[in-house]
Order: C-alpha cells, then sequence, then structure tokens
C-alpha cells in the first residue's frame, strides 16, 4: 500500500537498506547505520524517519523567506 508521503524501504538479506521515495532510490544504508535507522524507524514515525535519514524534508524556514524583500515580485 503506497505511504502519504511515498517512502518506503527493503531490508535485503546482507542487511543493506534501501529508501525509496515514490519508486525512485532515495537512499542505501549499509552496516552501523542501516542498524541505527531500523532501530529508529521501529520506534517513531516511519516517514518522518525516511524524510529525515534521505534529507528530503522540509526546514521550517519557506514562509519566512517568502516574505523576505528580496523573494517579493
Amino acid at each position: 500500500m503506497p505511504q502519504p508521503f511515498g517512502f518506503t524501504y527493503e531490508q535485503r538479506g546482507d542487511g543493506t537498506v534501501v529508501i525509496t521515495h515514490r519508486g525512485r532510490s532515495a537512499g542505501t544504508l549499509r552496516g552501523g547505520r542501516a542498524a541505527k535507522f531500523l532501530a529508529e524507524v521501529e520506534s517513531g514515525d516511519a516517514q518522518l524517519v525516511m524524510a529525515r535519514w534521505t534529507g528530503a524534508y522540509k526546514f521550517g524556514n519557506e514562509r519566512v523567506a517568502r516574505n523576505h524583500p528580496r523573494n517579493r515580485h
């Protein structure tokens, strides 16, 4: 079933974790990083965790940047 934000992950037999976003590869984790990711996914919101680990998340300053005089048209 597709997730609302489109992130999914697959744990492979060799311990590698592949994160995909809307069917396209967004990141590959191996070794200790993969284990840390899996522990974090189990304990929190999986979509948010995957977005954070791939760098595909909002930084919270979009509204401020839009209102800056340099960005007004």
